[in-house]
């Protein structure tokens, strides 16, 4: 009966479905209003209570009987203290290079991966960019015969420069995830 009326007086009848979801929202509608009054009331009683124990002297005979505050309450906000928090310095940029081992120094390092020099070393460079991009740092390549402590005949592809065994060892976990048979290694000229 509804959708006979409907249709006589507008060309086109979007369907039975519009009644129940125009009831919803007026009952939503509802709802929203009533909790926005319902929340504007709460502000309000908690600002004039606030402002009632602030102004009426307690023991006056006319208004709440409340405890005094303690010594060590304060009623009175207080401001915030200034504080000085600096950003942290931006982390230096992933490298994506290829470092060189310094000249003249001794340490340890954290082997990734010796290839033969028949290989070339555009092969180990190549181990060396795979691992930068595993996620590894100061990532170069040796020359085994260039340092009395290797075995010569290698390009040896490294992660880290440290000055003790200790360091190298701490960071050797790092290494293993991506290369398991990583090992520290001491380099001497």
């Amino acid at each position: 009966m509804l959708a006979t009326a409907w249709r006589r007086r507008v060309p086109w009848y979007p369907g039975d479905w519009l009644w129940p979801v125009l009831g919803a929202l007026i009952i939503a509608a509802l709802g929203a209003a009533l909790a926005i009054l319902a929340n504007q009331d709460n502000g309000s009683a908690t600002k004039t209570s606030a402002a009632t124990n602030a102004t009426v002297p307690i023991g006056t005979g006319t208004g709440p009987t409340s405890p005094p505050p303690s010594p060590s309450t304060s009623t009175l906000p207080t401001a915030p203290e200034p504080t000085t928090v600096e950003p942290p310095p931006p982390p230096p940029p992933p490298s994506n290079q290829l470092v060189e081992w310094p000249a003249g120094q001794n340490g340890w390092t954290i082997v990734l991966a010796s290839i033969p020099q028949s290989a070339g070393r555009a092969a180990a460079a190549s181990a060396g960019r795979k691992a930068l991009g595993a996620g590894l740092t100061d990532v170069g390549v040796l020359n085994s015969s260039e340092y009395s402590s290797l075995h010569a005949g290698y390009f040896v592809v490294f992660s880290g420069i440290y000055n003790s065994q200790s360091e190298a060892r701490a960071n050797l976990d790092t290494a293993k995830g991506s290369y398991p048979q990583a090992y520290a290694r001491q380099i001497v000229q």
